[in-house]
C-alpha cells in the first residue's frame, strides 16, 4: 500500500469532508425538513454495505422513495415508489450528501470504489474483490467513467484500476470530474439490474448473465 492510502488519504477526507458539512449544514437542514414533510420518517435511507475489507457498516441516503404497497402489503417497484423529489435528489445526487458522515466516521472515503450490496461479496472473484482494499467512496473512477450507465463487470476492472493508482492527484481529478458530471447530470439515469448486472451478481440476473462472465456466477 502507497504512503497516500496509509496516511493521507484519510486526513484528506477528514478536512474535505467536514469543510464540505459545515458549508452544507443550511441545504441539509433544508432538505431533511422536505423530506419529512413530503415523504415522512425516516428521513435516512439507511442499508448494510460493505466497507473496507468487506466489513459490513450501514450507508446513510435521504431517503427518496414513498412506502406504497399494493393490495397484498407488498412494496410497489421501485420506479412505482419514487416520488419527484425523490427523482430530484437522485438526479443532483443530493440523496448522497449524508454520506459525508460515514467518511468523517471512517467508514467510507470521498473517492473509492463505489460500495455495493453485502450479497455480492461472494459472487466476486478474486481479482474483482480488491476493490475492497480500500475504503468504498462517495464518487470514484468508475463514476467518472460512465456513472449508472456503466455494466458491472467494466466499473469492477475500473475499481481495482483505482485501487493500484490512488493518489491525491488522481483524487482532485475525480472530485473535480465528479462535480462536473452532477452539474450537467450527465450518465445518470434509473438503470435496472438487468441492464447493468452483465455477471450475475444479483440473484435476479444471475440466470441472465452470459455464460463464463464472471467465474463465480454459477451456483
Amino acid at each position: 500500500m502507497n504512503a497516500y492510502l496509509h496516511t493521507g488519504k484519510r486526513l484528506f477526507d477528514l478536512a474535505l469532508a467536514a469543510l464540505a458539512l459545515l458549508f452544507a449544514a443550511p441545504l441539509l437542514a433544508v432538505l431533511a425538513l422536505l423530506v419529512r414533510l413530503l415523504l415522512g420518517a425516516p428521513v435516512l435511507f439507511r442499508q448494510q454495505r460493505p466497507g473496507r475489507h468487506g466489513k459490513p457498516f450501514y450507508i446513510l441516503k435521504f431517503r427518496t422513495m414513498a412506502d406504497a404497497r399494493d393490495a397484498r402489503g407488498e412494496l410497489l417497484p421501485d420506479a412505482a415508489r419514487l416520488t419527484p423529489l425523490g427523482d430530484f435528489l437522485r438526479r443532483t445526487s443530493l440523496d448522497e450528501l449524508p454520506t459525508l458522515f460515514n467518511v468523517l466516521r471512517g467508514e467510507m472515503s470521498l473517492v473509492g470504489p463505489r460500495p455495493l450490496l453485502m450479497e455480492y461479496l461472494e459472487r466476486y472473484t478474486p481479482e474483482q474483490a480488491r476493490r475492497h482494499h480500500v475504503r468504498p467512496g462517495i464518487t470514484g473512477w468508475a463514476q467518472i467513467h460512465g456513472r449508472n450507465e456503466t455494466v458491472f463487470s467494466e466499473r469492477l476492472k475500473l475499481d481495482t484500476w483505482y485501487v493500484d493508482h490512488a493518489s491525491l492527484l488522481l483524487d482532485w481529478q475525480i472530485l473535480f470530474r465528479t462535480s462536473a458530471k452532477v452539474l450537467s447530470a450527465s450518465g445518470v439515469r434509473l438503470e435496472t439490474l438487468e441492464e447493468v448486472d452483465d455477471i450475475g451478481l444479483h440473484p435476479r440476473t444471475r440466470r441472465r448473465a452470459a455464460p463464463g462472465a464472471n467465474a463465480r456466477a454459477e451456483s
